[in-house]
């Protein structure tokens, strides 16, 4: 069993910049696959951004590539999402999550074994 457990999320200003974290317990983070999905009202959860085990592959969804940046401390099982240059239209709740047995970076939702609860990131303009 994996728990994971965002955290960052906040209330800043169009341009400005705020780095999540995805805390893992229960066991080592570092055999697994881990990726940020975000969901906005209305909207359906898409992907952002993942991260091979090692965190030598990441994959970006074409709307954050340049902005944001994945990576990964597998020493305090921590994953992290670097956002730069927010837009209003990232607002969403950020989930991160982990696939179990594949080092395989999907982009679809049900490819995922584990889920945080997920952090909130408003942008204002």
């Amino acid at each position: 069993q994996v728990q994971l457990v965002e955290s960052g999320g906040g209330l800043v200003q169009a341009g400005g910049s705020l780095r999540l974290s995805c805390a893992a317990s229960g066991r080592a983070v570092s055999n697994y696959v881990t990726g940020w999905f975000r969901q906005a009202p209305g909207k359906e959860r898409e992907f952002v951004a993942a991260i091979s085990s090692s965190g030598g592959r990441t994959r970006y969804a074409d709307s954050v590539k340049g902005r944001f940046l994945i990576s990964r401390d597998n020493a305090k099982n921590t994953v992290y999402l670097q956002m730069n240059s927010l837009k209003p239209e990232d607002t969403a709740v950020y989930y991160c999550a982990a696939i179990t047995g594949l080092d395989r970076l999907a982009v679809n939702p049900g490819g995922y074994d584990y889920w945080g609860q997920g952090t909130q990131v408003t942008v204002s303009s």
